[in-house]
């Protein structure tokens, strides 16, 4: 026998009707409760769980208005937006029925009523309920799985004057509408700016989502940001959502924008200015409501003169231009990360406390770091590791310099050694993270597999 489901209540001040509903439906569900009066209802609903609530239009004496109804109508759903409620109606008072449910109710069940019909409309009520509840979870799941990812971004970490003058700067633009363009080199932090603009924005309540152009190809891109419908090509198996329409009410990231070939550009620029999508496939135009904050680590203003970035889509996401400073140029901040990744990576690979010697800092500190941030925590990782002391000396950290570089590239006979070494290079630094390698190397992740297949690097 399959087991009853669903938790219905039943608001009526007729006794009589309570009881045939209650005799009929406990038959049907897991549970039927009744109040003569919705004055219980606040209270019922904060200590049980509730499915499916019935409620009666009208509950004074000589009161047809159905006024009653709709307060507590509005009342149940703004304390639980995803009950479903079924309004109880004469049969000449369909209006208010019909008013009712343009103030939320699901449906409405006329007295006197056929029982078939009313199994039914509760029946698709409760699978509703069932839905909302799903969806709620889903978006309490999403809520959860962002917080871990602003987590595993960490906090930005600095005290030198050129990042207090940041730190001023996402306050003031983070609480505006302007679209953003951060400009940086690799590894200075771009998208964990991003995330701390949308915390501090308006905004902080939706989501921020993050697409990384570099990583796009051309056949991808309109999938990708603007979804696509089943069918719309060889491998769309299912309905998409795109980007653009995820982020609706929240912020979108655009990571690489540098990297964008002028085609793209135009469709990426319309959808921006037009404030609405149409996936691959549909003929249906989705409006969006989104904020964009772009990044690169390219000229775009240079790219602009060049005629390879359009000028109006660089206006478009520039409305401010934030300059993020390169780790050399941070001064003791290098010391900060420095210790904050130690005790970070210490926990991780369950090792005793590490700490620096002077010398190991001052090593630290007089290097250049053309990765920036990303570059100084995998040479804090790798000394973890590979440490088989409880402290850190100068001889635990090693870096090619510039020189030693030029030098290596110099004993190249050919383009091609060349073009090898600087990618296993990139690939070296980045722990073999391909996304991070590719960003480095300002290519997309394809053409770096491919490269790593030619050389036979893997």
């Amino acid at each position: 026998m399959k087991e009853k489901t669903g938790n219905i209540l039943i608001v009526d001040d007729n006794t009589s009707i309570l009881k045939s509903l209650e005799l009929y439906l406990k038959h049907q569900f897991k549970t039927v409760k009744t109040l003569t009066s919705p004055n219980q209802i606040p209270f019922l609903l904060s200590t049980e769980d509730i499915d499916i609530i019935l409620l009666d239009m009208n509950f004074t004496a000589g009161v047809n208005t159905g006024n009653e109804g709709i307060f507590w109508l509005r009342k149940i759903l703004k304390q639980d937006p995803s009950i479903v409620v079924l309004m109880i109606t004469a049969y000449g008072d369909i209006e208010l029925a019909v008013k009712a449910i343009k103030e939320g109710a699901a449906d409405f069940i006329t007295k006197p009523w056929d029982n078939q019909r009313l199994l039914a409309t509760i029946q698709a009520a409760l699978k509703l309920r069932l839905s909302n509840k799903e969806i709620r979870k889903l978006k309490l799941k999403q809520k959860q799985i962002n917080e871990d990812i602003d987590r595993n971004y960490g906090q930005i970490i600095g005290e030198s004057q050129v990042m207090n003058e940041l730190y001023k700067t996402i306050s003031k633009v983070a609480q505006t509408e302007a679209n953003i363009l951060l400009m940086g080199e690799n590894g200075t932090g771009k998208e964990l700016i991003a995330r701390e603009i949308h915390r501090q924005s308006k905004r902080s309540q939706k989501d921020f989502m993050s697409v990384d152009l570099g990583a796009l190809s051309e056949t991808l891109f309109e999938s990708e940001l603007f979804g696509h419908t089943k069918g719309a090509f060889t491998d769309a198996k299912d309905d998409r959502i795109g980007r653009f329409e995820a982020a609706t009410g929240g912020t979108l990231f655009l990571d690489e924008i540098g990297n964008l070939s002028f085609s793209l550009q135009a469709k990426l620029l319309s959808a921006i200015e037009q404030k609405k999508v149409i996936p691959l496939g549909s003929n249906r135009e989705i409006p969006v409501d989104i904020r964009i904050i772009s990044a690169t680590n390219k000229d775009l203003p240079s790219m602009v003169t060049e005629k390879l970035f359009r000028e109006d889509l660089f206006y478009r996401l520039n409305t401010v231009q934030i300059n993020i400073p390169p780790l050399r140029d941070r001064d003791n901040d290098i010391i900060l990360i420095s210790e904050f990744y130690l005790n970070q990576l210490v926990g991780k690979y369950d090792r005793m406390p590490l700490k620096f010697t002077s010398g190991a800092l001052d090593k630290l500190k007089s290097h250049s770091w053309p990765g920036n941030i990303r570059e100084l925590r995998h040479t804090i990782e790798k000394a973890v590791i590979l440490c088989e002391s409880d402290i850190l000396t100068p001889q635990d950290f090693s870096f090619a310099t510039e020189s030693d570089i030029r030098t290596d590239l110099n004993k190249c006979l050919s383009l091609e050694e060349g073009e090898k070494f600087i990618i296993k290079n990139a690939l070296s630094n980045n722990n073999w993270n391909i996304s991070e390698a590719a960003k480095e190397l300002g290519i997309g992740r394809q053409t770096l597999y491919r490269k790593i297949e030619k050389f036979g690097l893997q």
